[in-house]
């Protein structure tokens, strides 16, 4: 075991609570990730980064926490849960919050602008943990692991991440919340743009992705920025990754309807005669890499 992932927000967009979303989850976008030697990423700060903070300080004990909270954009459903993060505003704490080095400046803006006094009434300036910006290198190397990244298409940029405990040909984590696979016209994109995505993945024991949408309803929502199920597994066995999780889910999508779409995908593997392993991101859920 290199690494260590926990679901706390899968869903998409907005917070969808209720009993036809209790199994897959409501929260927006938030994963815990540890290194072997402990070292802790968040990836992203949606809702269900409220409930990671709770679990945090009760596995400290008291002890200091530190972490990098890495951003893939800062559209409001991978943001809004910072807020109701606990640990923020206890002191003696450490964050660092990373993004692309283009996004750096209009994420610490929109942050802040978040919980400016007409839209909240706690301010940024309240948080008594240590926070920093600092913009992210293509590659960099922490504590028990290395990670790389690649841009993603998404109106306004995204960033997507390649995580390894850092030694040659180890278990890779590949997480792309937010990317549109389909074509469309929007995105100044390379025409080599799927190829080097596919490079990007390519043997990843565990590829996290948008799927947001059928392929029905993609057609009302291209360059929307996000995937269709089905360009998604065909992406998943290009790069000859082991297992795929569906992620991103779409906010009316209900666990009966993502459990089906599953299953969609499970038959389009076989139908294409590939060996991989599908399911749906399902908060509360630890996956190992």
């Amino acid at each position: 075991m290199t690494l260590t992932l926990t679901f706390w927000g899968t869903r998409g967009s907005i917070p969808s609570p209720g009993a036809q979303t209790a199994q897959y989850g409501g929260n927006t976008p938030c994963v815990e990730l540890r290194s072997a030697t402990g070292a802790l990423l968040i990836l992203d700060a949606g809702t269900g980064i409220r409930h990671l903070g709770r679990s945090l300080l009760e596995r400290a004990n008291g002890k200091p926490i530190a972490a990098d909270i890495l951003l893939s954009h800062a559209h409001w459903d991978h943001i809004q849960g910072l807020p109701f993060f606990a640990p923020l505003y206890e002191g003696g704490h450490e964050f660092t919050i990373r993004c692309a080095p283009g996004a750096l400046g209009g994420v610490e803006s929109a942050l802040k602008s978040q919980m400016s006094r007409t839209v909240f009434p706690v301010t940024f300036d309240a948080f008594r943990s240590q926070v920093r910006f600092r913009a992210l290198n293509e590659i960099e190397r922490g504590d028990g692991y290395a990670l790389r990244t690649v841009p993603l298409r998404h109106p306004g940029g995204a960033t997507g991440y390649r995580v390894t405990d850092g030694n040659s040909g180890a278990p890779a984590l590949v997480y792309i919340s937010d990317n549109e696979l389909g074509e469309h016209a929007g995105y100044d994109s390379p025409a080599d743009w799927r190829d080097s995505l596919v490079s990007f993945a390519r043997g990843a024991s565990l590829l996290v992705h948008d799927a947001m949408y059928t392929a029905d309803e993609y057609e009302r929502h291209r360059g929307w920025g996000h995937s269709r199920y089905e360009d998604v597994v065909d992406l998943a066995l290009d790069a000859d990754v082991q297992r795929l999780v569906l992620f991103h889910h779409h906010p009316e999508r209900t666990d009966a309807a993502v459990s089906e779409q599953v299953a969609v995908c499970q038959k389009r593997v076989r139908e294409r005669g590939a060996r991989l392993e599908v399911l749906a991101a399902e908060e509360g859920t630890t996956l190992t890499v």
